[in-house]
Protein backbone atom coordinates (compact mmCIF):
# COMPACT_ATOMS: atom_id res chain seq x y z
CA UNK A 1 0.00 0.00 0.00
CA UNK A 2 2.07 2.68 -1.19
CA UNK A 3 1.78 6.50 -0.13
CA UNK A 4 -1.09 5.64 1.92
CA UNK A 5 -1.48 6.93 5.63
CA UNK A 6 -0.56 5.53 8.59
CA UNK A 7 -3.09 3.70 10.15
CA UNK A 8 -4.40 5.10 13.10
CA UNK A 9 -6.18 3.08 15.86
CA UNK A 10 -7.47 6.45 17.13
CA UNK A 11 -6.95 6.42 20.66
CA UNK A 12 -7.94 9.88 20.95
CA UNK A 13 -10.92 9.36 19.02
CA UNK A 14 -11.96 6.83 21.43
CA UNK A 15 -11.41 9.02 24.74
CA UNK A 16 -13.40 11.94 22.81
CA UNK A 17 -16.42 9.95 21.61
CA UNK A 18 -17.60 9.16 25.50
CA UNK A 19 -18.38 12.53 25.76
CA UNK A 20 -19.54 14.13 22.77
CA UNK A 21 -18.94 14.65 18.93
CA UNK A 22 -17.71 18.17 19.93
CA UNK A 23 -14.58 16.07 20.91
CA UNK A 24 -14.30 14.20 17.87
CA UNK A 25 -10.53 14.09 17.91
CA UNK A 26 -9.80 14.42 21.88
CA UNK A 27 -6.48 15.50 21.53
CA UNK A 28 -4.70 17.76 18.55
CA UNK A 29 -3.72 15.66 16.01
CA UNK A 30 -0.19 16.19 14.02
CA UNK A 31 -0.68 17.94 10.86
CA UNK A 32 -0.78 15.91 7.72
CA UNK A 33 2.07 15.80 5.62
CA UNK A 34 1.89 15.79 2.00
CA UNK A 35 2.03 12.27 0.34
CA UNK A 36 4.51 11.66 -2.14
CA UNK A 37 3.60 13.84 -5.19
CA UNK A 38 1.49 16.35 -3.26
CA UNK A 39 1.75 20.12 -4.76
CA UNK A 40 0.18 23.34 -4.66
CA UNK A 41 -1.59 25.81 -7.06
CA UNK A 42 1.15 27.39 -9.19
CA UNK A 43 0.87 29.26 -12.42
CA UNK A 44 -2.28 30.13 -14.14
CA UNK A 45 -4.08 28.80 -10.75
CA UNK A 46 -1.76 30.92 -8.78
CA UNK A 47 -2.95 33.49 -10.93
CA UNK A 48 -6.77 32.74 -10.49
CA UNK A 49 -6.18 32.17 -6.41
CA UNK A 50 -4.83 36.26 -6.68
CA UNK A 51 -8.49 37.15 -7.37
CA UNK A 52 -11.07 37.74 -4.89
CA UNK A 53 -13.96 35.21 -6.36
CA UNK A 54 -15.55 32.75 -3.98
CA UNK A 55 -14.64 29.30 -4.33
CA UNK A 56 -11.12 30.33 -5.50
CA UNK A 57 -9.06 27.22 -5.81
CA UNK A 58 -5.39 28.96 -3.49
CA UNK A 59 -3.70 25.62 -3.18
CA UNK A 60 -4.08 21.68 -3.13
CA UNK A 61 -1.94 18.75 -1.67
CA UNK A 62 -2.26 15.25 -2.06
CA UNK A 63 -2.27 13.86 1.53
CA UNK A 64 -2.49 10.03 1.08
CA UNK A 65 -3.86 6.91 -1.70
CA UNK A 66 -5.46 4.36 -0.87
CA UNK A 67 -4.40 2.44 -3.82
CA UNK A 68 -6.43 -0.54 -3.88
CA UNK A 69 -10.40 -1.11 -2.88
CA UNK A 70 -8.48 -3.62 -0.58
CA UNK A 71 -6.59 -0.50 1.35
CA UNK A 72 -9.52 1.31 1.67
CA UNK A 73 -11.47 -1.99 3.50
CA UNK A 74 -8.30 -2.01 6.10
CA UNK A 75 -8.45 1.57 6.69
CA UNK A 76 -12.25 2.08 6.92
CA UNK A 77 -12.13 -1.63 9.39
CA UNK A 78 -9.56 0.57 11.32
CA UNK A 79 -12.19 3.25 12.48
CA UNK A 80 -15.16 1.45 12.70
CA UNK A 81 -16.88 2.13 9.23
CA UNK A 82 -19.18 -0.38 7.36
CA UNK A 83 -16.88 -1.14 4.55
CA UNK A 84 -19.53 -2.47 2.61
CA UNK A 85 -19.82 -0.43 -0.37
CA UNK A 86 -16.48 -0.14 -1.16
CA UNK A 87 -15.25 -0.32 -4.90
CA UNK A 88 -12.29 1.59 -5.53
CA UNK A 89 -9.25 2.86 -4.01
CA UNK A 90 -8.86 6.37 -3.34
CA UNK A 91 -6.68 9.56 -3.31
CA UNK A 92 -7.01 12.24 -1.08
CA UNK A 93 -6.48 16.03 -1.05
CA UNK A 94 -6.78 19.14 1.31
CA UNK A 95 -7.86 22.17 -1.17
CA UNK A 96 -7.45 25.65 0.31
CA UNK A 97 -9.92 28.13 -1.36
CA UNK A 98 -11.25 31.37 -0.89
CA UNK A 99 -14.60 32.21 0.74
CA UNK A 100 -16.07 34.71 2.81
CA UNK A 101 -16.64 34.92 6.22
CA UNK A 102 -19.59 35.89 8.43
CA UNK A 103 -19.43 39.44 7.46
CA UNK A 104 -19.08 38.53 3.94
CA UNK A 105 -15.01 40.09 4.31
CA UNK A 106 -12.99 37.69 2.23
CA UNK A 107 -10.91 35.14 3.88
CA UNK A 108 -9.68 31.67 3.01
CA UNK A 109 -11.02 27.78 4.25
CA UNK A 110 -9.88 24.09 4.08
CA UNK A 111 -11.55 20.95 3.62
CA UNK A 112 -11.46 17.51 1.70
CA UNK A 113 -11.88 16.24 -1.32
CA UNK A 114 -11.52 12.44 -1.86
CA UNK A 115 -11.70 10.40 -5.54
CA UNK A 116 -12.32 7.13 -6.36
CA UNK A 117 -9.13 5.76 -8.29
CA UNK A 118 -10.62 4.24 -11.51
CA UNK A 119 -14.25 4.62 -12.19
CA UNK A 120 -16.07 6.90 -14.79
CA UNK A 121 -14.80 10.32 -15.36
CA UNK A 122 -17.85 12.35 -14.97
CA UNK A 123 -18.39 11.85 -10.75
CA UNK A 124 -21.43 12.51 -8.60
CA UNK A 125 -20.40 14.56 -5.58
CA UNK A 126 -21.54 13.85 -2.06
CA UNK A 127 -21.26 16.72 0.21
CA UNK A 128 -20.30 15.58 3.84
CA UNK A 129 -20.56 18.51 6.71
CA UNK A 130 -19.07 16.86 9.95
CA UNK A 131 -19.79 17.37 13.52
CA UNK A 132 -18.59 19.86 16.06
CA UNK A 133 -14.93 19.68 16.85
CA UNK A 134 -13.14 22.38 19.00
CA UNK A 135 -9.36 22.18 17.69
CA UNK A 136 -8.38 23.29 14.40
CA UNK A 137 -7.06 19.66 13.71
CA UNK A 138 -10.57 18.40 14.50
CA UNK A 139 -11.60 18.85 10.23
CA UNK A 140 -11.37 15.94 7.40
CA UNK A 141 -8.46 17.42 5.76
CA UNK A 142 -6.06 17.38 9.15
CA UNK A 143 -6.69 14.04 9.92
CA UNK A 144 -5.18 10.50 8.01
CA UNK A 145 -7.74 8.19 9.71
CA UNK A 146 -10.64 7.58 11.78
CA UNK A 147 -13.75 9.24 12.28
CA UNK A 148 -13.71 12.15 10.87
CA UNK A 149 -12.57 11.56 7.15
CA UNK A 150 -14.23 7.78 6.65
CA UNK A 151 -17.16 9.67 5.47
CA UNK A 152 -15.92 11.57 2.30
CA UNK A 153 -13.35 7.85 1.99
CA UNK A 154 -16.48 5.75 1.74
CA UNK A 155 -18.05 8.24 -0.53
CA UNK A 156 -15.47 8.27 -2.69
CA UNK A 157 -14.55 4.81 -2.59
CA UNK A 158 -18.12 3.81 -3.83
CA UNK A 159 -17.42 5.81 -6.84
CA UNK A 160 -18.71 9.80 -5.65
CA UNK A 161 -16.43 12.69 -5.15
CA UNK A 162 -16.51 12.64 -1.65
CA UNK A 163 -16.36 16.29 -0.60
CA UNK A 164 -15.95 17.76 2.94
CA UNK A 165 -14.72 21.30 4.35
CA UNK A 166 -13.46 22.18 7.53
CA UNK A 167 -16.04 25.24 8.02
CA UNK A 168 -14.26 29.05 8.39
CA UNK A 169 -11.61 28.71 11.43
CA UNK A 170 -10.96 24.77 11.26
CA UNK A 171 -8.38 23.22 9.42
CA UNK A 172 -5.95 25.79 7.97
CA UNK A 173 -8.22 28.67 8.09
CA UNK A 174 -7.34 31.51 9.73
CA UNK A 175 -9.49 33.08 12.97
CA UNK A 176 -11.85 31.61 15.46
CA UNK A 177 -14.82 28.93 14.30
CA UNK A 178 -18.21 30.65 14.16
CA UNK A 179 -20.14 27.45 15.70
CA UNK A 180 -23.74 26.68 14.46
CA UNK A 181 -23.52 30.26 12.17
CA UNK A 182 -25.37 28.25 8.84
CA UNK A 183 -24.97 31.37 7.00
CA UNK A 184 -21.43 31.02 6.74
CA UNK A 185 -21.57 27.12 7.34
CA UNK A 186 -23.13 27.19 4.11
CA UNK A 187 -21.10 29.60 1.66
CA UNK A 188 -18.25 27.59 3.17
CA UNK A 189 -19.43 24.56 2.07
CA UNK A 190 -20.71 25.88 -1.05
CA UNK A 191 -17.09 27.76 -1.86
CA UNK A 192 -15.86 24.19 -1.12
CA UNK A 193 -17.87 22.69 -4.09
CA UNK A 194 -16.71 25.18 -6.35
CA UNK A 195 -13.01 24.84 -5.43
CA UNK A 196 -13.51 21.09 -5.80
CA UNK A 197 -14.72 21.75 -9.44
CA UNK A 198 -11.67 24.30 -10.33
CA UNK A 199 -9.41 21.08 -8.82
CA UNK A 200 -10.89 18.47 -11.05
CA UNK A 201 -9.14 18.93 -14.28
CA UNK A 202 -6.11 18.08 -13.00
CA UNK A 203 -7.08 14.89 -12.42
CA UNK A 204 -8.79 14.44 -15.80
CA UNK A 205 -12.21 13.75 -14.40
CA UNK A 206 -15.27 16.23 -13.72
CA UNK A 207 -17.55 16.78 -11.11
CA UNK A 208 -21.60 16.35 -12.21
CA UNK A 209 -23.64 19.16 -11.75
CA UNK A 210 -26.51 17.39 -9.26
CA UNK A 211 -24.90 17.36 -5.77
CA UNK A 212 -25.82 15.05 -3.06
CA UNK A 213 -25.94 16.46 0.40
CA UNK A 214 -25.18 14.98 3.76
CA UNK A 215 -24.09 16.15 6.90
CA UNK A 216 -23.63 14.84 10.95
CA UNK A 217 -24.97 16.80 13.98
CA UNK A 218 -23.57 20.30 13.60
CA UNK A 219 -23.26 18.89 9.91
CA UNK A 220 -26.70 18.14 9.30
CA UNK A 221 -27.32 21.91 9.77
CA UNK A 222 -24.98 22.96 7.31
CA UNK A 223 -26.37 20.46 4.68
CA UNK A 224 -29.54 21.62 5.29
CA UNK A 225 -27.87 25.53 4.67
CA UNK A 226 -25.83 24.23 1.48
CA UNK A 227 -29.02 21.78 -0.07
CA UNK A 228 -31.31 25.35 0.62
CA UNK A 229 -28.92 27.20 -1.13
CA UNK A 230 -28.31 24.47 -4.12
CA UNK A 231 -32.03 24.51 -4.47
CA UNK A 232 -32.40 28.48 -4.40
CA UNK A 233 -30.33 28.44 -7.68
CA UNK A 234 -26.95 30.44 -5.61
CA UNK A 235 -24.44 28.58 -8.15
CA UNK A 236 -24.55 28.75 -11.94
CA UNK A 237 -23.44 24.81 -12.11
CA UNK A 238 -24.41 23.18 -8.99
CA UNK A 239 -27.94 22.23 -8.24
CA UNK A 240 -29.76 19.79 -5.44
CA UNK A 241 -29.77 15.94 -6.73
CA UNK A 242 -30.67 14.67 -2.78
CA UNK A 243 -30.86 15.26 0.55
CA UNK A 244 -29.47 12.94 3.38
CA UNK A 245 -28.75 14.55 7.19
CA UNK A 246 -28.00 13.01 10.14
CA UNK A 247 -28.78 13.18 13.89
CA UNK A 248 -29.01 17.32 13.37
CA UNK A 249 -29.74 20.05 15.86
CA UNK A 250 -32.26 21.44 13.46
CA UNK A 251 -34.36 22.82 16.08
CA UNK A 252 -31.53 24.17 18.28
CA UNK A 253 -33.79 26.61 20.50
CA UNK A 254 -36.97 24.84 20.35
CA UNK A 255 -35.84 21.26 21.12
CA UNK A 256 -31.85 21.32 21.50
CA UNK A 257 -31.05 23.82 23.77
CA UNK A 258 -34.79 22.56 26.37
CA UNK A 259 -33.52 19.24 26.38
CA UNK A 260 -30.04 20.10 27.46
CA UNK A 261 -31.16 22.24 30.15
CA UNK A 262 -33.40 19.91 31.44
CA UNK A 263 -31.17 17.20 32.09
CA UNK A 264 -32.35 15.06 29.14
CA UNK A 265 -28.58 14.78 27.27
CA UNK A 266 -25.57 13.55 28.39
CA UNK A 267 -24.51 15.89 31.25
CA UNK A 268 -21.32 16.41 30.50
CA UNK A 269 -21.74 17.19 26.65
CA UNK A 270 -24.61 19.88 27.87
CA UNK A 271 -21.92 22.03 29.47
CA UNK A 272 -19.58 21.61 26.63
CA UNK A 273 -21.94 22.71 24.32
CA UNK A 274 -23.94 25.33 26.35
CA UNK A 275 -20.30 26.99 26.65
CA UNK A 276 -19.19 26.85 23.36
CA UNK A 277 -23.19 28.34 22.24
CA UNK A 278 -22.81 30.80 24.25
CA UNK A 279 -18.85 31.72 23.58
CA UNK A 280 -19.10 31.36 19.97
CA UNK A 281 -22.99 33.12 19.58
CA UNK A 282 -21.31 36.22 21.72
CA UNK A 283 -18.79 36.69 19.16
CA UNK A 284 -21.16 37.21 16.22
CA UNK A 285 -23.84 38.42 18.37
CA UNK A 286 -22.58 40.07 21.61
CA UNK A 287 -24.94 38.51 23.77
CA UNK A 288 -23.14 39.57 26.87
CA UNK A 289 -20.23 42.29 28.02
CA UNK A 290 -18.48 40.33 30.61
CA UNK A 291 -18.43 36.35 30.25
CA UNK A 292 -19.08 36.42 34.34
CA UNK A 293 -22.42 37.21 33.34
CA UNK A 294 -22.89 33.89 32.21
CA UNK A 295 -20.54 31.94 33.56
CA UNK A 296 -19.78 31.34 37.12
CA UNK A 297 -16.01 31.93 38.79
CA UNK A 298 -13.78 30.14 38.62
CA UNK A 299 -14.63 29.29 34.84
CA UNK A 300 -15.78 32.67 33.63
CA UNK A 301 -11.83 33.48 33.61
CA UNK A 302 -10.97 30.56 31.79
CA UNK A 303 -14.04 29.25 29.48
CA UNK A 304 -13.95 31.38 26.38
CA UNK A 305 -9.93 30.61 25.92
CA UNK A 306 -10.86 27.16 25.94
CA UNK A 307 -12.86 27.55 22.18
CA UNK A 308 -10.19 29.42 20.94
CA UNK A 309 -8.91 26.40 18.10
CA UNK A 310 -5.96 25.64 20.09
CA UNK A 311 -7.23 23.77 22.89
CA UNK A 312 -8.35 20.07 22.69
CA UNK A 313 -10.97 18.07 23.67
CA UNK A 314 -9.20 16.32 26.98
CA UNK A 315 -8.46 20.40 28.12
CA UNK A 316 -12.44 21.13 27.25
CA UNK A 317 -12.94 18.33 29.52
CA UNK A 318 -10.55 19.38 32.51
CA UNK A 319 -11.38 23.05 32.39
CA UNK A 320 -14.84 22.61 32.79
CA UNK A 321 -17.11 21.35 35.44
CA UNK A 322 -20.15 18.58 35.58
CA UNK A 323 -23.04 19.82 35.81
CA UNK A 324 -24.61 22.99 34.41
CA UNK A 325 -25.65 24.93 37.47
CA UNK A 326 -21.61 24.71 38.11
CA UNK A 327 -21.06 26.28 34.97
CA UNK A 328 -24.07 28.76 33.99
CA UNK A 329 -24.92 31.74 36.32
CA UNK A 330 -28.75 31.82 36.64
CA UNK A 331 -28.39 35.19 33.53
CA UNK A 332 -26.74 32.65 31.61
CA UNK A 333 -29.54 29.83 32.09
CA UNK A 334 -32.14 32.09 31.69
CA UNK A 335 -30.25 33.28 28.31
CA UNK A 336 -30.76 29.77 26.85
CA UNK A 337 -33.86 29.04 28.24
CA UNK A 338 -35.65 32.21 27.36
CA UNK A 339 -33.51 34.21 24.55
CA UNK A 340 -34.44 37.86 23.52
CA UNK A 341 -32.65 40.63 21.56
CA UNK A 342 -29.60 39.32 19.29
CA UNK A 343 -29.46 35.34 20.97
CA UNK A 344 -33.67 34.90 19.86
CA UNK A 345 -31.96 36.64 16.17
CA UNK A 346 -29.27 33.79 16.32
CA UNK A 347 -31.26 31.08 16.98
CA UNK A 348 -34.36 32.15 14.59
CA UNK A 349 -31.30 31.68 11.83
CA UNK A 350 -30.32 28.01 13.05
CA UNK A 351 -34.17 26.97 13.56
CA UNK A 352 -35.04 27.82 10.52
CA UNK A 353 -32.99 25.48 8.61
CA UNK A 354 -35.89 22.83 7.66
CA UNK A 355 -38.58 25.39 6.57
CA UNK A 356 -38.37 24.89 3.16
CA UNK A 357 -39.11 22.39 0.23
CA UNK A 358 -36.15 20.95 -1.03
CA UNK A 359 -38.26 18.79 -4.06
CA UNK A 360 -35.69 16.26 -4.68
CA UNK A 361 -35.35 12.23 -2.59
CA UNK A 362 -34.92 13.05 0.66
CA UNK A 363 -33.93 11.23 4.03
CA UNK A 364 -33.70 12.11 7.97
CA UNK A 365 -31.34 9.84 9.37
CA UNK A 366 -31.46 9.45 13.39
CA UNK A 367 -30.78 6.77 16.21
CA UNK A 368 -33.36 6.23 19.22
CA UNK A 369 -31.67 7.23 22.22
CA UNK A 370 -29.11 9.91 20.95
CA UNK A 371 -27.62 10.96 23.95
CA UNK A 372 -26.26 14.05 22.01
CA UNK A 373 -28.97 15.38 19.72
CA UNK A 374 -32.78 14.66 20.81
CA UNK A 375 -34.49 13.01 18.65
CA UNK A 376 -37.46 15.69 19.23
CA UNK A 377 -34.79 17.99 16.64
CA UNK A 378 -35.90 15.08 13.49
CA UNK A 379 -39.82 15.65 14.38
CA UNK A 380 -39.52 19.23 14.19
CA UNK A 381 -37.65 19.12 11.17
CA UNK A 382 -40.06 16.31 9.50
CA UNK A 383 -42.89 18.55 10.11
CA UNK A 384 -41.46 21.77 9.07
CA UNK A 385 -40.46 20.12 5.39
CA UNK A 386 -44.12 18.38 5.47
CA UNK A 387 -45.69 22.01 5.65
CA UNK A 388 -44.02 22.91 2.58
CA UNK A 389 -45.28 19.19 0.95
CA UNK A 390 -42.50 17.64 1.30
CA UNK A 391 -42.77 13.77 3.11
CA UNK A 392 -39.37 13.25 4.05
CA UNK A 393 -39.12 9.46 5.72
CA UNK A 394 -37.36 9.45 8.82
CA UNK A 395 -34.49 6.45 9.02
CA UNK A 396 -34.32 5.03 12.58
CA UNK A 397 -31.00 3.49 12.71
CA UNK A 398 -31.39 2.14 15.90
CA UNK A 399 -28.99 0.61 18.52
CA UNK A 400 -25.57 2.00 17.11
CA UNK A 401 -23.28 2.90 19.08
CA UNK A 402 -19.75 3.98 19.08
CA UNK A 403 -17.53 3.95 21.27
CA UNK A 404 -20.37 4.14 23.95
CA UNK A 405 -21.87 7.23 21.94
CA UNK A 406 -25.01 6.78 20.42
CA UNK A 407 -25.15 10.01 18.68
CA UNK A 408 -21.25 9.08 16.93
CA UNK A 409 -22.76 6.18 15.79
CA UNK A 410 -25.17 7.49 14.09
CA UNK A 411 -22.67 8.80 11.85
CA UNK A 412 -20.88 5.23 11.19
CA UNK A 413 -24.14 3.71 10.65
CA UNK A 414 -25.93 6.21 8.32
CA UNK A 415 -23.12 6.76 6.26
CA UNK A 416 -22.63 3.11 4.38
CA UNK A 417 -26.76 3.33 4.35
CA UNK A 418 -27.08 6.35 2.61
CA UNK A 419 -24.38 5.29 -0.14
CA UNK A 420 -26.63 2.58 -0.87
CA UNK A 421 -29.56 4.73 -0.82
CA UNK A 422 -27.84 7.13 -3.64
CA UNK A 423 -26.47 3.89 -5.86
CA UNK A 424 -30.96 3.13 -5.76
CA UNK A 425 -31.51 6.43 -7.07
CA UNK A 426 -28.81 6.36 -10.20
Amino acid sequence: MRNSPRRIRSSHTRAAALCAALLLAGSAAPAVAAAPGGTTATGASADAASRSGRGTLVSFDLLYSLEEPEDVTTWLTDAEFDTGTVRYGVDAYQLVYRTVDPYGRPTTASGLLVLPRGGEGRLRPVSFTHGTGVHKDDSPSKQTGGFLPAPPVTYASAGYAGIAPDYLGMGVGPGPHPWMDVPSETTASLDMLRAARAFMPRTGRTLDREVAVTGFSQGASAAMGLARALRSGEDRWFRLGALAPVSGAYDFGGAELPALLAGELEPKSSVLYAAYTLVAFNRLHHLYDSPAEVFQAPYADTVEALFDGAHTGPQLMEGTPDTLDKLLTAHGRDLLAHPTGPMADALRTTDDVCDWAPRVPTRLYMASGDEQATVANTAHCRTALARHGVAAPVVDLGAVDYNGSRHLGSNVRATAAIVRWLDELR
